[in-house]
């Protein structure tokens, strides 16, 4: 894994290992991961268009493309592909929280 995910893949375990991804769905089946990175902060992440809210994608992954992905997203695609994610069934009006939550925080 650390031969084609680079510097991500350790990391990236370290989170599937400490159980720190969650699937969040809504009855109308909109999906998005939550996960709790290694400094303590939650941070959403979006499999379906290969997008994280930490600051690490933004740099090296949008800005200077040295990385295809950040160990958040990493760590979402072990714990699917491991059935290793914690599941958390919520509202529509929760979901539209979580993402106005992200949009205050990046504004």
């Amino acid at each position: 894994l650390k031969f084609i995910f680079g510097p991500s893949a350790v990391p990236a375990l370290d989170l599937v290992d400490q159980r720190s991804v969650t699937r969040v769905r809504s009855p109308s089946g909109r999906t998005l991961y939550q996960v709790l990175g290694s400094s303590g902060k939650l941070y959403t992440c979006y499999s379906s268009c290969h997008f994280c809210t930490c600051p690490a994608f933004g740099f090296s992954v949008l800005q200077k493309s040295e990385s295809l992905l950040c160990k958040h997203i990493l760590a979402v695609y072990l714990s699917q592909a491991m059935g290793a994610c914690q599941e958390l069934a919520v509202s529509e009006e929760q979901l539209t929280d979580i993402l106005l939550a992200e949009e205050e925080d990046e504004g």
